[in-house]
């Protein structure tokens, strides 16, 4: 992790247009979660992205859970990113880390960029203790560029 940014890349077989259409469908996201957390969007958040929309999503880390994300950077084909957490009386102490995908052309390809956020997260001092963290966060984001990979190039 470089100070509160942990990034992983992958140069993936498509065009950044077909990245980017998995990436701005919330009911696609569980499809390339490699965290396994990840259970579904909410059936009225299924909408396509776009900056300033809010959508929810079904967790799983041993008890289920619902999450409330927020679209705070979109540039069509080029960049998306959300800030996660619940709303309301759990907010301040648990909210704030923001996904980020990052599309670059590469000749044919397209160099995908992964960014788990930290800096606005209240839980930031907690989520850096340690190495555990880090690495099953490398590698669930290692498996997720993998999964969009195949599912953005398998006929």
């Amino acid at each position: 992790m470089n100070g509160n940014v942990f990034t992983v890349e992958r140069l993936i077989s498509a065009p950044p247009e077909a990245v980017f259409d998995v990436l701005a469908d919330p009911a696609k996201h569980a499809l390339i979660d490699g965290s396994g957390m990840l259970q579904g969007a909410h059936q009225a958040d299924s909408a396509r992205l776009a900056l300033g929309v809010t959508f929810g999503m079904s967790m799983k880390l041993g008890v289920r859970y619902s999450t409330v994300n927020t679209v705070v950077e979109f540039e069509e084909n080029r960049r998306i990113a959300w800030q996660t957490g619940p709303k309301g009386k759990l907010e301040p102490y648990v909210a704030g880390r923001i996904w980020r995908y990052e599309l670059e052309l590469r000749g044919d390809r397209t160099l995908v960029r992964e960014s788990w956020d930290i800096t606005t997260d209240h839980q930031r001092v907690l989520l850096r203790l340690g190495d555990i963290y880090s690495k099953k966060t490398r590698r669930d984001m290692e498996l997720t560029l993998a999964r969009l990979d195949a599912l953005v190039t398998t006929p």
